[in-house]
């Protein structure tokens, strides 16, 4: 409860400030910082509200509720949504972002589910990097498997910690903690809806280099079936 409501507390502040300062009129002699002060409280409300999506969706899955849409297609139409869900929660020009789909290959999957699946790896990679933001995306074919991977150049994870990660609320230890707020239910809403999809949730990181999650789902067969 704690970081969940840290998370939602974040923003909150955020917008109240920048909404404070504009009600006092101080900037009405100034459009720029007017400008820049409504586009902070339009990207603080934009996460603010994918907390809640992530507490919602959580709920969800920990009480079976979710329910899953799967068509059969690939992935791309989810991982742009993703991408465009994550263009609004950051300043423009904070993070060099790479993108690299290649896939074409059907897969049987919930079009909202697998977007959340990247915007969530996407977000983490995010909190965990420096200022210096390099985040990696690549989609791509393998022989039976489509392979979506997240990379960045953040603070790493320690190799105690990467079996516990995909536990709901667990948060990493102190000193990780206090480089990035957060619930602890990212991964978590990572992990289930992978794992219902049919797939599976690689890890790789190296302390003071990065790390690169990487989301394998199994190809559809022509009737439309996970191959």
């Amino acid at each position: 409860l704690a970081n969940v409501t840290h998370d939602l507390r974040t923003p909150l502040t955020a917008i109240r400030m920048y909404a404070q300062t504009l009600q006092a009129g101080k900037l009405k002699d100034d459009p720029e910082r007017t400008r820049d002060s409504l586009e902070t409280i339009v990207r603080e409300t934009a996460w603010l509200d994918s907390v809640i999506d992530r507490v919602l969706t959580w709920r969800a899955a920990a009480k079976d509720r979710d329910t899953l849409e799967l068509k059969s297609e690939p992935v791309r139409a989810a991982v742009e949504d993703a991408l465009q869900r994550f263009g609004r929660l950051t300043v423009p020009g904070e993070v060099d972002l790479s993108i690299q789909i290649d896939s074409t290959a059907p897969v049987l999957h919930d079009q909202l589910g697998i977007s959340a699946v990247v915007l969530n790896l996407l977000i983490n990679a995010y909190k965990y990097t420096t200022r210096e933001k390099i985040i990696t995306v690549a989609v791509q074919d393998l022989d039976r498997q489509v392979s979506i991977s997240v990379q960045d150049n953040g603070i790493g994870i320690p190799q105690r910690e990467l079996r516990r990660i995909f536990e709901p609320f667990y948060r990493a230890d102190s000193r990780l903690r206090s480089r990035a707020a957060g619930a602890g239910l990212g991964l978590a809403i990572v992990h289930h809806q992978v794992r219902s999809h049919g797939g599976e949730v690689q890890v790789e990181s190296t302390e003071g280099v990065g790390s690169r999650f990487t989301v394998l789902l199994p190809k559809a067969d022509l009737e439309g079936r996970r191959a």
